[in-house]
């Protein structure tokens, strides 16, 4: 059966990150990932974890000043970078999260990229957590260095850290580059992490452009079987954890 994850980014925002977790493993949840996870101590997030027995499978490094969206892409901010990547190592260590997404930031153009290849070496030399990096789609993101998977597979490549695996966001794909199932075919080897949600509201999975019973049939032949982050905003007093129940009522097509 395909698993999920529930990002607590986007779903019971209304509440304190351990409850957060509480109620994804109520609602059926199996495992949680979130995105800055910095206020809150990370004991009380550990030990909600330990309560639920969920994995915490990854957390972003900050954003930066208001109004930025990442710091690893910044020419001159280096030690900045290297300090939110510190941070989230630690915050990382304490509650034992799989992985680290490292934001890139706004930028363009040679002096970013190697910008970023070098902040991203030394993420990777600083834990054996996998270090993950995420295209954005310019629609959401506009200006957001890192854009498209071949962008994300050309500096993988290049930095070469055995630890170093893109984030895969069927919703981000869908949005700039399209044709999911052969990119996720094709990307399979880099892949670290997958997350979903529907095109073009990101919203619940069971509406929009992508069919996701397809996809996940799709990725479970592929041999995936780490949890899917489920990055979606839900709509005000939707019931969206429904979704769940659908697609896992289809049986063999998801065991």
């Amino acid at each position: 059966m395909t698993a999920f994850s529930a990002n607590l980014g986007f779903l019971w925002v209304d509440r304190p990150l351990p409850d957060a977790i509480r109620a994804a493993k109520a609602a059926g949840f199996d495992a949680v990932e979130c995105h800055w996870p910095y206020e809150t101590p990370a004991e009380q997030v550990k030990a909600a974890l330990d309560q639920t027995g969920l994995p915490m499978l990854g957390l972003n490094t900050i954003r930066g000043n208001p109004g930025e969206n990442g710091l690893a892409a910044l020419t001159g901010r280096e030690v900045e970078a290297r300090a939110a990547i510190d941070q989230a190592v630690r915050y990382a260590d304490a509650v034992d999260a799989g992985a680290i997404h490292v934001m890139a930031g706004f930028g363009t153009g040679p002096k970013a990229r190697t910008t970023f290849e070098e902040n991203l070496k030394y993420a990777t030399s600083q834990t054996d957590r996998t270090i993950l990096i995420e295209p954005l789609n310019r629609h959401d993101a506009p200006g957001y260095f890192l854009q498209t998977t071949d962008q994300a597979r050309a500096i993988i490549e290049t930095v070469g850290a055995p630890n170093l695996r893109l984030m895969f966001d069927c919703y981000h794909v869908g949005r700039t580059e399209g044709d999911i199932m052969t990119r996720l075919s094709e990307l399979l080897p880099l892949i670290g992490h997958i997350q979903f949600a529907s095109v073009p509201d990101r919203g619940a999975p069971d509406r929009g452009e992508l069919n996701y019973a397809e996809i996940f049939s799709h990725i479970a032949t592929l041999g995936w079987r780490a949890p899917l982050g489920a990055e979606f905003k839900p709509r005000e007093n939707e019931e969206f954890t429904d979704w769940l129940n659908v697609f896992r009522s289809g049986g063999e097509v998801f065991a």
